[in-house]
């Protein structure tokens, strides 16, 4: 039985060169037939984002900021989170007024009453589901439900390489929702922030996460943690920032991009903070308000001001 294909290097060129060039899903952050993963702490928008992607490539429509070259097509989205009522409540005004998706937008929902369904052969049955709806898009929402334990290095690998194999047996562009452990939010997002990091990054064509800013209050950022198909453009210093946002007229829940801007001005850095307090101290006391005025704005103890006063003073 052959296990390998051996060519020389000029062969495979050859070879890969009489295939089409991978277009952008969404912007350099997706690429068709790569596996990707989207991760965040919870309640950044992960989902939002990904229906937002699924729906823009159902419709053939880039969002707005950001960038899209397939054609039309369906995709096929499989929510291990949300009830149909959950995802409903997300694209209506008080179940009124619906969203209008496109009939290419697939959304699919585990049938835990079907007598065939088994937990440890999900991806048999993903793999079933797409081949019967015909579809080369698939978003996987999310990766700790298909993987009981994330953190288990035997088990996240195995789960990687039946995923890649899937993907280039059907010829699929998949993006799979990932968490993220508890980080310190001083520091930049990075590859170690993803759940189960070590195994699964190492195998993923690209990863992209989504991260808060304590600078700016609503303001989610974009931000490239890996890449093979495109320099690494979305980086600490040139990050995507969006707000999440409803429209009035449709009920879409969306992320809107705002500007491109510096991670390190948007992470939570306690010196910055205090810096920044030690400086509105100064032109209160400068102002002629009270010890325990200052104090009370600022959410300290009087004798905190104290000292900073005597710090700014010295």
């Amino acid at each position: 039985m052959k296990n390998f294909n051996t060519y020389t290097a000029n062969e495979w060129i050859k070879e890969a060169s009489s295939k089409p060039i991978p277009k952008m899903l969404f912007s350099e952050f997706w690429f068709e037939n790569e596996l990707s993963i989207l991760f965040a702490d919870t309640n950044l928008g992960k989902s939002i984002l990904a229906v937002q992607i699924a729906d823009s490539i159902s419709k053939g429509k880039a969002i707005e900021g950001f960038k899209l070259e397939a054609e039309k097509q369906k995709v096929l989205y499989f929510d291990f989170e949300l009830s149909s009522k959950q995802f409903e409540a997300r694209y209506a005004d008080n179940y009124k007024n619906h969203y209008s998706f496109d009939d290419n937008f697939l959304r699919s929902e585990l049938d835990y009453e079907s007598p065939h369904f088994d937990n440890k052969k999900i991806l048999d049955c993903i793999s079933k589901e797409v081949e019967m709806h015909k579809t080369k898009i698939v978003i996987l929402d999310n990766l700790t439900f298909i993987l009981e334990d994330v953190e288990k290095g035997s088990l996240a690998l195995d789960f990687i390489k039946k995923l890649k194999q899937l993907k280039t047996d059907l010829d699929l562009s998949i993006l799979v929702l990932a968490h993220t452990p508890k980080r310190d939010f001083v520091k930049p997002i990075s590859n170690n922030d993803l759940q189960g990091s070590k195994m699964l990054m190492n195998f993923v064509d690209s990863c992209f996460a989504i991260g808060k800013s304590f600078l700016e209050y609503n303001v989610k950022y974009i931000k490239q943690i890996k890449q093979r198909n495109c320099e690494h453009i979305y980086n600490e210093s040139n990050i995507c920032l969006c707000t999440i946002t409803k429209g009035a007229k449709n009920n879409f829940l969306q992320f809107e991009f705002n500007k491109y801007g510096n991670e390190h001005d948007h992470v939570n850095n306690p010196k910055a903070d205090y810096l920044e307090d030690l400086e509105l101290t100064y032109r209160l006391h400068q102002q002629g308000k009270k010890n325990t005025e200052i104090a009370k704005l600022l959410g300290v103890s009087e004798g905190a001001i104290r000292k900073r006063i005597r710090k700014l003073e010295t």
